[in-house]
C-alpha cells in the first residue's frame, strides 16, 4: 500500500488535516508545538465514481477502493538532523514513506511567532531532510484561511491551496451536506480529493480494477507503464507466478454492456499477454495456473 507522509513545522495544521482526511477524530488536534509526538496511521479510501458506475451497471454490489496509507508524523524544527525538538523521531519515520505531503501554513495565528513565510518553512523541512539524506518525490500543501480559499493567488509556486479548518468540518458532514456546502462556497472539490489526486500525479499513478469473478469490483493503484504479469502480482502472488493471460476491457464499454457475459458475447474482451501495459481504467481479470 502507497504510504504518504504529512510533515510541516510545529502549528501547521498536520493534525488537523489528518483528522480530516480519515473523516474521524484520531490525532489529538490543538495550536501548541509538538501535538503530535507518535506518528498516527490511517488508511484513506481513493474516491473514484468509476467504482460506482460499473456496480451499478453491472450489479455487483460489494466494492473494495483502492487505498493510501497516510502518516501524521512529528513536528519537525530546524536542526533535526543534530536531534533537535523531535528530529529523531521524524526522519526515522519519515524513510519509510514512498512520499512527503510539505503542509505549509498560510493561516495567521496567535500562538505562532513571527511573520508568514511559506518559502522560509520550505526550506528548513529540506534542509533538514538533505542533512540527513533522505531523498522523496515531495508535493507541497498550503493550509490556507478558509476565506483566503477563493483568492487565486497561492504565495507559493506549484502548491495545493486547502484549508484543513475547513475540510475537517466537512468530513463530518454527508457527502449530500459536502456537496451542498462546497457549492455555496464556490468549491468544485473536497481537499480531500484534491489531495489524492495530486499523490497520483506525484506518484505518477493509475488505476485498473478487477471484478472476482463477478463477486466484488476492487480499484488496484499502479505505476503507469506496469506490465499485465507486475500488476497481477499486487492482486495475488500466484497470478503473477503462473500468469497466463490478461483479459481486458475498458470500464465504459463494459458499463455500456452491463456485463462480462454480454461484452464478452460481442466480442469486446481482447486477451492479452505478460508484456501488456496496463491503462488507466483497464478491467482486467487474470488467467493463471495455480
Amino acid at each position: 500500500m502507497l504510504k504518504i507522509g504529512i510533515v510541516g513545522l510545529p502549528n501547521s495544521g498536520k493534525s488537523t488535516l489528518f483528522n480530516a482526511l480519515l473523516q474521524r477524530q484520531i490525532a489529538n488536534v490543538a495550536e501548541y508545538p509538538f501535538t503530535t509526538i507518535e506518528p498516527n496511521v490511517g488508511v484513506v479510501a481513493v474516491p473514484d465514481n468509476r467504482l460506482e458506475s460499473i456496480s451499478e451497471a453491472t450489479g455487483i454490489e460489494k466494492i473494495v477502493p483502492a487505498a493510501i496509507e497516510f502518516i501524521d508524523i512529528a513536528g519537525l524544527v530546524k536542526g533535526a538532523h543534530q536531534g533537535e525538538g523531535l528530529g529523531n523521531q521524524f526522519l526515522g519515520h519519515i524513510r519509510e514513506v514512498d512520499a512527503i505531503l510539505h503542509l505549509i501554513r498560510g493561516f495567521h495565528s496567535s500562538n505562532v511567532p513571527g511573520n508568514l513565510n511559506p518559502n522560509e518553512d520550505i526550506r528548513t523541512i529540506e534542509e533538514e531532510l538533505n542533512h540527513a539524506g533522505i531523498e522523496k518525490p515531495a508535493m507541497y500543501v498550503m493550509n490556507a484561511d478558509e476565506t483566503d480559499l477563493k483568492n487565486p493567488e497561492v504565495p507559493l509556486t506549484g502548491a495545493l491551496k486547502i484549508s484543513a479548518k475547513l475540510e475537517n468540518e466537512l468530513s463530518e458532514l454527508s457527502s449530500e451536506e459536502q456537496k451542498a456546502y462546497l457549492k455555496e462556497l464556490g468549491i468544485e472539490q473536497t481537499g480531500l480529493e484534491r489531495v489524492i489526486r495530486l499523490c497520483y500525479e506525484l506518484l505518477d499513478l493509475i488505476t485498473f480494477f478487477t471484478t472476482v469473478g463477478g463477486k466484488q469490483i476492487q480499484a488496484w493503484p499502479v505505476k503507469k507503464g506496469t506490465k499485465s504479469q507486475v500488476a497481477a502480482g499486487l492482486v495475488h502472488t500466484d497470478m503473477q507466478k503462473g500468469f497466463i493471460k490478461a483479459e481486458v476491457i475498458n470500464w465504459k464499454k463494459l458499463v455500456e454492456e452491463g456485463s462480462w457475459k454480454k461484452a464478452a458475447e460481442k466480442g469486446l474482451i481482447h486477451f492479452e499477454g505478460r508484456e501488456y501495459t496496463v491503462e488507466d481504467g483497464d478491467v482486467i481479470e487474470f488467467k493463471f495456473n495455480a
